[in-house]
């Protein structure tokens, strides 16, 4: 690669990546935080609790099921 080449490699690189004027950032994060702590909480439907006990008591009388169940996981 000769000088002329690696220049106009040079040029299209620095048009490619734009030069970081302000590293810091353009506005205040925290109310945006505050805001998202203040969202109500997922709630869990009542079956996903039917189905988690009914996976436990499967574990329990059926051993040979929970290298099953951890495959499906």
């Amino acid at each position: 690669m000769n000088d002329q080449e690696y220049e106009q490699f040079r040029k299209k690189l620095r048009a490619a990546i734009p030069l970081l004027r302000r590293p810091e950032l353009g506005r205040d994060l925290w109310p945006d935080m505050l805001a998202r702590m203040n969202e109500p909480r997922m709630r869990v439907p009542w079956y996903d609790w039917v189905l988690l006990g009914a996976a436990g008591v499967g574990a329990c009388f059926f051993p040979g099921l929970i290298p099953a169940l951890l495959y499906h996981l």
